[in-house]
């Protein structure tokens, strides 16, 4: 009998769509949304990350200034606590996506290792 995979990855979705660290990060994304004073600055630091990234991607040294630029703009997120909140959520977020992906990788990892023996 064969499993479809992808049946399986849709319900890993489904499941993740349930998880109480999503949900709790998708709450604290309304309330940025909602805020006048959050949103314009959250924005103005997924334009700056997306911008760097890009940079770096490309192989493009980030300046000195922007750097500094990184840094007070950093300062100026962490300082509001509803962006704050949603970037702590996000690191959950981010660590259960983490081991859900050591667990989906772990049949590779073996067949390579098994070289090593």
């Amino acid at each position: 009998m064969s499993v479809n995979i992808h049946d399986i990855a849709y319900s890993l979705q489904n499941a993740l769509n349930e998880h109480p660290d999503l949900k709790n990060l998708q709450s604290l994304y309304a309330q940025i949304l909602a805020d006048p004073n959050a949103k314009p600055l959250f924005s103005e630091f997924q334009n700056f990350q997306m911008t760097m990234q890009q940079k770096m991607m490309q192989g493009a040294q980030i300046s000195p200034e922007e750097s500094t630029q990184a840094q007070a703009l950093m300062a100026k997120v962490s300082q509001n606590p509803l962006i704050s909140n949603l970037m702590q959520a996000e690191q959950r977020m981010n660590l259960v996506i983490q081991d859900l992906n050591k667990i989906i990788m772990k049949p590779l990892e073996d067949l390579y290792s098994s070289l090593n023996r």
